[in-house]
């Protein structure tokens, strides 16, 4: 009467697949600016290192913040948009904690948009009359 339904050896848990993440740092300003896009590269070879691909690395500059973190009034910007796993994000957020450059991070998942259907035309109704 049921069909039974036959599911794949691998579980879902078992399948890696990457997602896409927008990583928004601040980092302390008082270092120059050669030192801050060095900083920025290790970053990033941080991130490839976990396993993520880096697609853009946005360099914002330097910004007045709304309120002062450890005594800053400013913070470098600077966004990373990646394709990760969950884990490999985690990690990196901790790696982020341990770094005394970083003043705050948000990483942020990017919800991947499906593409759009055309629209259905209207049908004209015919009057009757």
């Amino acid at each position: 009467m049921f069909d039974t339904v036959r599911r794949s050896s691998s579980s879902p848990r078992e399948v890696s697949q990457l997602r896409p993440y927008e990583i928004l740092v601040i980092v302390d300003p008082r270092p120059t600016d050669e030192e801050i896009a060095a900083l920025l590269t290790q970053l990033g070879e941080q991130l490839k290192t976990l396993g993520a691909e880096v697609t853009k690395v946005d360099n914002w500059g330097k910004r007045r913040l709304a309120y002062d973190i450890r005594k800053q009034r400013e913070g470098t910007y600077a966004v990373f948009e990646v394709s990760a796993e969950p884990s490999m994000v985690k990690e990196f957020e901790r790696q982020l904690r341990l770094n005394e450059n970083v003043l705050r991070f948000l990483s942020t998942r990017v919800p991947i948009r499906k593409k759009a259907r055309p629209a259905k035309t209207p049908e004209v109704l015919e009057e009757v009359g």
